[in-house]
């Protein structure tokens, strides 16, 4: 082994260190842009030391790819609004399963070009990589078509829905068969590619809008799995260590947000969660208007949220909508300057990808301390005075406690309804993605206040200023 290959794999095995300690600080906000630089420097890292190494093109040409992409990537990063960030995240996922598929396609043209053996390891990871990065890719451009309105949110399911999807996956694999045999039917091998991306069409259209946080988390997952094939492919240990960490990784996620909503998911792909009218268990529109709600004016909670000893805010989509985390934040110190102590109550799948209400705050500056998971809050909301919810619903619904038969019923929620009282800034009493009725609004200790999140917290802090 001469001192090149050994300076290589010391490098390389720094950058894993470096990924693995970027990782770890990423699980927590005050150290997660640190994390992020760390992680950054250890893919810098191994890209100097592949190129140096591999020499597989001109630089010139890889400056030119390297100037072309941080343009579009800076522009992309100043031009994306935070409510727009989970577009862009399932966006980048889609591109990472399209990179790595192209390199098994191109490893698979080389080989064919050249007329090399084809052993079958090298053919199997080569198919594994076209197969995930395709459904990586046609599946995140479909969520992203979902978030960004261009397509229904709703489950799109037509009949023999799982049988196609099978009958295609089975078409794979006796393609996959035919090039096993014959590695020279090029033909076949397109339709290979075409096979995995109509697969991930189907993977994410009959998944509704509720369960996208998910999605977007198991297409993550995705993306490293189909990079971590890519390094199988190509012999680069580094891609194969980071590819498994982001799988990896992902795959926790994606657990994590199953348990928080108290589904399997298995049940979120294939249930069409979130398809059905909003008369479903639990109540509908029809049931809310033969119910009443007590509405409240800016003034008087104004005065209920000034006078009260402690205040939870619980942010949800509606406040990402309505771009409303900054409004939220001045409201906060309005409070604070009244000797109000505010809190923060964040839902694991609030919003509509992980961490979604965690960024949207970040970005309005709200103190890291002042954010408390599900799990520590709910044991104070008893003692809370008043709980202010922005746009949140389905993850306020008191039926995921009481009623068996809502489809919710057994998800972990957010306890607002145990506060003293309980204030909710909506639009109207319109369901959420989950397509119920929220028991919230009608409860005596509930007073709603209609109208878009933002104006409603400007008129708001107009009030808490007279105080």
């Amino acid at each position: 082994m001469d001192w090149i290959t050994r300076i290589e794999e010391l490098s390389y095995l720094a950058a894993a260190a470096l990924f693995i300690v970027g990782l770890k600080q990423l699980g927590s906000p005050a150290t997660a842009r640190q994390g992020n630089r760390l992680a950054a420097l250890g893919m810098f890292l191994a890209i100097v030391v592949t190129l140096l190494d591999r020499q597989i093109i001109s630089f010139t040409g890889i400056l030119a790819a390297i100037g072309l992409g941080s343009l579009i990537g800076a522009v992309a990063a100043y031009k994306v609004e935070m409510t727009a960030m989970p577009q862009m995240v399932g966006l980048l996922n889609g591109l990472g399963g399209a990179a790595s598929a192209l390199v098994g396609i191109g490893e698979f043209c080389r080989i064919v070009a050249v007329g090399d053996p084809l052993p079958l390891s090298t053919l199997v990871t080569i198919i594994l990589g076209v197969l995930i990065g395709g459904v990586t890719l046609t599946g995140s451009l479909v969520a992203f078509g979902k978030l960004q309105g261009l397509i229904s949110g709703t489950p799109v399911i037509f009949p023999m829905q799982q049988g196609i999807n099978l009958g295609l996956l089975l078409a794979f694999l006796a393609t996959s068969v035919l090039i096993w045999l014959d590695p020279a039917q090029m033909g076949v091998f397109w339709g290979l590619v075409a096979l995995s991306s109509l697969l991930g069409i189907l993977f994410v259209l009959p998944i509704g809008g509720a369960d996208m946080p998910v999605v977007i988390s198991l297409l993550n997952s995705l993306s490293g799995l189909a990079a971590s094939a890519a390094g199988f492919i190509v012999g680069n240990s580094m891609l194969i260590i980071a590819g498994a960490l982001v799988g990896a990784s992902g795959l926790i996620l994606t657990q994590i947000m199953c348990k928080a909503m108290n589904r399997s998911l298995a049940n979120v792909l294939f249930s069409g969660f979130g398809g059905g009218s909003s008369q479903a268990a639990g109540g509908g529109l029809s049931a809310a208007t033969a119910k009443s709600v007590r509405t409240i004016d800016p003034e008087e909670s104004a005065m209920m949220l000034g006078y009260a000893k402690s205040v939870v805010i619980v942010p949800g989509y509606g406040m990402a909508v309505a771009q409303a985390q900054h409004s939220v934040k001045e409201l906060a110190d309005q409070l604070e300057r009244l000797g109000v102590e505010v809190k923060y109550a964040i839902h694991p799948v609030a919003g509509r990808m992980p961490g979604h209400m965690n960024v949207l705050l970040a970005e309005a500056n709200v103190p890291y301390p002042q954010l408390k998971d599900m799990e520590d809050i709910n044991p104070e909301f008893e003692h809370v005075d008043v709980a202010l919810v922005i746009g949140a619903n389905d993850v306020v619904n008191p039926a995921a406690r009481t009623n068996p038969g809502s489809p919710v019923y057994g998800m972990p929620i957010l306890d607002v309804d145990r506060a003293h009282h309980t204030i909710v800034i909506k639009r109207s009493l319109s369901p959420g993605f989950a397509g119920i009725d929220n028991e919230l609004f009608y409860k005596d200790k509930t007073l709603m206040m209609f109208g878009s999140a933002k104006e409603v917290l400007n008129n708001l802090i107009a009030e808490v200023k007279h105080l």
